[in-house]
C-alpha cells in the first residue's frame, strides 16, 4: 500500500483466533480442585461455573476467593448457598491461590504454536494435572 510521505497506512487485519477459557478453584492445603471450559470470561459463564461447582461440591461448603473483575462482582451473580464469595483487594492476585496454579500453567505454554485449539487444550490439560499432582503451583 503506497500512501503520502509521513502518513502510515491503516489495513484491516482479521486475524482468525480460537480460545477458551478456565475457570477453576483449589483447595491450597489438600489440592482439590475443580476446572472447567467455557468460550469467554464474563457474568453468564462466571454464574454457570458457580452453578456447576456448587453441584461438584454437593453438601460441602467452600469459600471462594475472587478478584474484583466485574465478571466476579456483578449484582447480576447468584451466589449459590455453599459458596461463600471472598473479595481480595484489588490489584494482588498473590493471594489468590488459584493464580499460582494460572501462573504455573502459562509459562510453557508462552509463545507456543499449537496446530489446532484442541491440542492446545491437551497440552494445558497434561500441565495441568501435573502441576496438581505434583503441587508445582503451591508458594509452600
Amino acid at each position: 500500500m503506497i500512501t503520502a510521505s509521513g502518513i502510515k497506512p491503516t489495513v484491516e487485519v482479521k486475524w482468525e483466533r480460537e480460545n477458551f477459557w478456565i475457570y477453576g478453584a483449589i483447595e491450597p492445603l489438600t489440592g482439590k480442585h475443580f476446572q472447567h471450559e467455557y468460550p469467554k470470561l464474563n457474568g453468564e459463564y462466571f454464574q454457570q461455573f458457580l452453578d456447576w461447582l456448587s453441584q461438584q461440591l454437593g453438601s460441602d461448603y467452600a469459600i471462594l476467593q475472587i478478584d474484583q473483575a466485574s465478571a466476579h462482582t456483578s449484582s447480576a451473580i447468584r451466589w449459590p448457598e455453599n459458596i461463600i464469595p471472598l473479595l481480595q483487594p484489588p490489584h494482588s492476585p498473590e493471594l489468590n491461590p488459584i493464580e499460582r496454579l494460572w501462573q504455573f500453567l502459562k509459562k510453557p505454554l508462552k509463545n507456543e504454536l499449537f496446530s489446532s485449539i484442541q491440542n492446545l487444550r491437551d497440552t494445558a490439560s497434561a500441565v495441568s494435572a501435573y502441576a496438581i499432582a505434583s503441587r508445582k503451583y503451591s508458594i509452600n
